[in-house]
């Protein structure tokens, strides 16, 4: 494949001069235009439609890529309510568009192609998990160092920017409480293992349980989707061991409603029977019965603070070559009735 210095060789002027000329920047001599493309053309020259993109001019829209997962109102749930609000407001500060879109969370989704074609100048990724082709998407955008920032995932590779919640601090935080009430049997209901937030949640459970000298039961740690419904088909599982669990550590609200519903509805009295905490301090968690003790996330911070940096390298014309950004935001436990019994 040829390339641009041998398309400058031929054409008798400069590779600066080859990029201009290809991607249509700046006053040039028809005469030296004519000589470029001819020399491309011979060569086979194809330009980076990435690049070109980019020296063309700017869309100005900022695009969101949210999961599109059937049957779930994801704007009605609070995790993404609170990001999306946090975004807009950063977007609608500087004056830029919003696009949203859609993406299979099952299959490979194509970011490139949105900065190829100019639909948007930087790209903010939610709910992403750690499933390869997802991982892999966010490593080929990372190599190509178009502006982009995932928002409460992280990965192991550096080169890929991020902002999260530190989800460690803030489960140590919710067993802690529990260990400190006098509470040794905890058990611990997650949400699925392809996200970084599932681990991170694990790992603070599992460093406070080992602190307090108590090895965590694998038999007392349940797995549920995040969703309500999770939750509440996880009772079953944990009423069957109440005999073996003095208090529960859920990944999040919405799981810890569901399962208190449904041991509600199996005759369990919460928090009397079992101590239950939150994860998230969701609109719910305040006026639920009882009112949920749960762990503050600060998504709206999350999604704002993710979208000003991304615009500020955008606008300042650094968004393909800025420092990689890796900000960690703090938690802080809520107590309230339903972890006191």
């Amino acid at each position: 494949m040829a390339t641009r210095k041998e398309v400058a060789e031929l054409a008798g002027v400069s590779e600066a001069t080859v990029s201009r000329v290809l991607n249509g920047v700046g006053p040039i001599k028809e005469s030296t235009r004519i000589r470029v493309r001819e020399a491309a053309e011979r060569l086979g020259y194809q330009l980076n439609a990435v690049a070109a993109s980019f020296a063309r001019g700017k869309s100005g829209n900022i695009g969101v890529v949210l999961p599109h997962v059937p049957k779930v109102h994801l704007f009605s749930t609070y995790y993404f309510s609170e990001i999306l609000s946090g975004i807009g407001e950063a977007v609608r500060e500087s004056g830029q568009g919003l696009l949203l879109l859609y993406r299979d969370p099952g299959a490979a989704y194509d970011y490139v192609s949105l900065f190829a074609t100019q639909r948007v100048d930087a790209c903010l990724v939610l709910g992403a998990s750690s499933l390869p082709h997802e991982r892999e998407a966010m490593e080929r955008l990372a190599e190509l160092e178009l502006p982009f920032c995932v928002v409460d995932q992280r990965y192991d590779d550096p080169r890929i920017p991020s902002v999260c919640a530190d989800h460690v601090t803030g489960s140590y935080l919710a067993t802690k409480h529990l260990l400190d009430a006098g509470h040794r049997r905890i058990g611990f209901l997650n949400g699925s293992a392809h996200y970084s937030n599932s681990a991170d949640r694990a790992e603070g459970y599992r460093r406070a349980m080992e602190e307090a000298g108590m090895a965590p039961d694998a038999g007392l740690i349940y797995e549920g989707n995040y969703s309500r419904t999770s939750g509440y088909e996880a009772a079953a599982a944990v009423r069957r061991d109440l005999e073996r669990l003095d208090a529960l550590v859920c990944a999040n609200d919405r799981m810890a409603i569901g399962l208190i519903q449904g041991l509600r509805d199996a005759g369990c009295r919460i928090p009397e029977e079992l101590p239950v905490v939150g994860y998230d301090n969701s609109d719910a968690a305040s006026w639920f019965d009882p009112p949920l003790t749960t762990v503050e996330v600060p998504f709206y911070e999350m999604g704002k603070l993710a979208a000003e940096r991304l615009l500020d390298g955008a606008a300042t014309g650094r968004g393909r070559h800025s420092e990689v950004v890796h900000e960690r935001l703090g938690t802080r436990l809520i107590v309230r009735k339903s972890s006191q019994n």
